[in-house]
């Protein structure tokens, strides 16, 4: 009794020293030995199993996944190896080695495009193309630019390999470049003598078919190369193999001739010029030329009068007349 109340009155109480007299449970264990854990068994004593408490589920709680869950019979999963960690196996090892960062190019391969792509043979046949390309484009430049510039030494003696390159194909009439550009408005016109079903003759009057050409052209937006420069060619070529007085000056004058013929008479076809019976019997041709008057802030004076070139009355023949061209 004695040493049982010395124990409960001494300094450390029932239970021992600084502990004091804590309240205990049901097996005897206090409530700051059951939050630590601490075993409170006497030595030798065997362990009770108390009642186990059952866990009751939280419906609105998510399953946590146990990472030992994985571990069976002892064996340990194999380790995940993170992209990109420092120091990680032989990765870890080359990176520190060459100074990139692990991870760095792991599955990808320098690829690439173009030139660099072929081959050598391949890029020498590249290389080779490329410069004949080049080499054909500055001669025809070269070539293009000597045509179109005024007479000089070079053109007149190499004249006939310019004309070579450039013609047909390639032929310029650039005029609004020259030094001298057109400042003129030149139309070509028509009339006809006719012949009606009743023998008697009328002459038309005046068609100008270059307003013709001028008004099919802007109502069509891939205007025709005929309907640009048949005409205007047909009567320079006129023009170069005739002199003032409408002479012939060479070899091809009487061709030049007969093509502007057949061009008009087919224009005037067209118009119906000679009425639903009639014939074309001649036909006669003038080159109209007006001055562009000059702009308003020009003190230039210049006539805008028109000017005329008569060309004689050409016969027509009969399978011309009768619409033998076509």
């Amino acid at each position: 009794m004695d040493a049982q109340e010395r124990g409960s009155n001494g300094s450390g109480g029932r239970y021992g020293p600084d502990r004091g007299d804590e309240p205990r449970g049901a097996h005897g264990v206090t409530e700051a030995d059951a939050a630590v854990g601490r075993d409170t068994r006497p030595a030798g004593a065997a362990a009770v199993p108390g009642p186990r408490a059952e866990a009751v589920p939280d419906p609105g709680a998510e399953a946590v996944p146990d990472p030992g869950a994985e571990a069976v019979s002892g064996v340990e999963p194999p380790a995940r190896a993170v992209p990109g960690a420092a120091g990680s196996g032989a990765e870890g090892a080359r990176g520190a080695e060459t100074g990139d960062e692990p991870g760095a190019g792991v599955g990808d391969e320098t690829v690439r495009g173009g030139v660099a792509a072929l081959s050598l043979p391949y890029r020498v046949g590249a290389a080779l193309a490329f410069a004949v390309v080049a080499v054909v484009a500055c001669v025809h430049l070269a070539m293009v630019f000597l045509y179109v510039t005024p007479s000089n030494t070079v053109t007149r003696q190499y004249g006939k390999k310019v004309d070579g390159w450039i013609y047909p194909e390639f032929e310029q009439n650039w005029k609004l470049f020259a030094p001298n550009p057109l400042q003129q408005n030149m139309g070509v016109q028509v009339r006809a003598e006719t012949r009606g079903a009743d023998g008697g003759y009328r002459t038309t009057g005046w068609y100008d078919l270059s307003a013709e050409d001028g008004r099919a052209i802007d109502a069509n937006p891939v205007p025709s190369h005929t309907q640009q420069n048949e005409l205007r060619r047909a009567f320079d070529f006129y023009a170069s193999t005739h002199d003032g007085d409408n002479r012939s000056t060479g070899l091809r004058g009487t061709l030049a001739e007969q093509y502007l013929r057949r061009i008009v008479v087919l224009r005037l076809g067209r118009d119906r010029a000679a009425g639903p019976d009639g014939t074309l019997q001649r036909v006669q041709v003038r080159l109209r030329t007006t001055n562009v008057p000059a702009p308003r802030w020009s003190t230039e004076k210049v006539s805008t009068s028109p000017t005329y070139r008569m060309l004689p009355w050409w016969t027509v023949p009969a399978d011309e007349a009768r619409g033998g061209v076509r």
